[in-house]
């Protein structure tokens, strides 16, 4: 079972859009947590939220003003994006950044992550960026120890 960190983070806040990080769940060998984007009014583009906007970019071209850009830089410099390709196959090593299910509507949007390995200790840069949605390049930092301190409360099961 995993250990739960208490807090969210705002990652972006316009008027009209909130994008925030929660649900932190830390396991011994990795961390999964959910991006959520809040919408003061219902939007009328069913893809802002969900798949157009939230999951990775896929195909040629520069990436669109619609799609929520979002990812981590560790304390030793990894960096894990949306944009990184699928998952890894057997031959590939971490870390990963690998999208989880994802659910809402016209206004709330939810992603879920999930992160291998841990972070080292240090700081984590959570970066993010939606342009369609007047979001620039946006910073918050979030302390490793928040992550590690949660997976040594995870409870091993089997």
């Amino acid at each position: 079972m995993p250990g739960v960190a208490p807090d969210a983070l705002v990652l972006a806040r316009t008027d009209d859009i909130v994008v925030a990080l929660g649900d932190l769940r830390a396991y011994p060998n990795g961390f999964q947590f959910a991006v959520t984007a809040f919408a003061r009014e219902p939007l009328r583009d069913r893809q802002a939220f969900g798949s157009g906007g939230f999951l990775r970019h896929f195909g040629p071209g520069p990436v669109p003003d619609d799609f929520l850009r979002f990812g981590l830089r560790f304390p030793d410099g990894t960096v894990l994006t949306n944009l990184d390709p699928g998952s890894p196959g057997p031959d590939e090593t971490g870390p990963r950044l690998l999208p989880e299910g994802g659910s809402g509507g016209t206004r709330r949007y939810e992603q879920s992550y999930w992160v291998w390995p841990l972070p080292p200790p240090g700081r984590i840069d959570v970066v993010c960026e939606w342009p369609a949605h007047g979001i620039p390049e946006t910073t918050v930092e979030l302390d490793a120890g928040v992550v590690l301190a949660a997976a040594q409360r995870a409870i091993t099961l089997f």
